[in-house]
């Protein structure tokens, strides 16, 4: 029977990853997304032992610390909190290395709403994940080269740190068997593999394991980007993943991005 109840707020591409690493002592419900924010399942946080928040902020704030803050700080039953956020919260150090003690420049409002979530889950006692660009079965480059969608951006030496969905989970699964305890708040760790790298290079990677020809460079100016993919590259900065490995003892499954492909290549994706 289960003995532990595992509450997600947002179940997500990480998230669904994380739940099929469970095993049978686990029970896992997740909220439904309301006109007012997520909606708890039924029981609420009745025999709740563990929250993953992975819903991101809107421009109105933190919709899971607005709505059921007070709940969660109140809950007895409670052995371990965690929050997905975002190596966004750095901003971008012209191809520098950050650590968990860099100081926060996030780069537009999305990055500063990030900022303000994370304290709030931090006041909270979460433990919170940084995570690196999210790739892996479904969604990686792929992906985009099959849809023919995929672009080489050249943007003049930028690069960015990455993690495989399957490490993420390991991860988690790895903090909830040693959380951090409180009298050495705060908890936040990055999450991103060895080797930051270029987009670009991902992608002629990812082609060449596929056997098309990679796409040709496109200069930014002309790569026809949404607004928000744009963003993307505003940031140029590579993220140290030391404290996780020294803290909770992770190993990589895949410690770069090749690694990570030529997995999601074999397993059929």
């Amino acid at each position: 029977m289960p003995v532990k109840r595992l509450l997600i707020f947002g179940l997500g591409y990480t998230a669904r990853a994380f739940v099929r690493r469970l095993g049978m002592e686990w029970e896992v419900v997740a909220t439904t997304r309301g006109t007012n924010g997520p909606v708890l399942p039924d029981g609420g946080f009745d025999g709740v032992t563990h929250i993953l928040g992975s819903i991101p902020p809107d421009e109105t704030g933190d919709p899971v610390l607005a709505r059921y803050g007070s709940e969660i700080t109140a809950l007895n039953s409670l052995q371990w909190l965690g929050y997905l956020s975002t190596t966004g919260v750095y901003g971008t150090r012209d191809g520098g290395w950050v650590d968990e003690t860099s100081d926060l420049r996030p780069t537009g409002a999305r990055g500063e709403r990030r900022v303000a979530a994370e304290r709030g889950w931090l006041a909270l006692g979460a433990h919170v994940f940084r995570l690196a660009g999210i790739y892996g079965p479904g969604r990686s480059a792929f992906d985009a080269l099959r849809a023919g969608t995929a672009k080489r951006i050249d943007v003049g030496g930028q690069v960015f740190s990455r993690i495989h969905v399957d490490d993420i989970a390991g991860v988690l699964l790895a903090s909830i068997a040693k959380p951090r305890p409180r009298a050495i708040y705060p908890a936040v760790y990055n999450v991103c593999d060895d080797e930051p790298a270029a987009q670009e290079a991902v992608i002629a990677h990812a082609a060449r394991l596929l056997g098309l020809p990679p796409p040709p460079l496109v200069p930014l100016a002309e790569a026809d980007l949404s607004p928000m993919a744009r963003s993307f590259y505003a940031d140029n900065k590579r993220v140290s993943n030391a404290l996780m490995k020294q803290e909770l003892g992770i190993a990589l499954a895949y410690p770069n991005y090749r690694e990570g492909l030529a997995a999601i290549l074999a397993a059929g994706g």
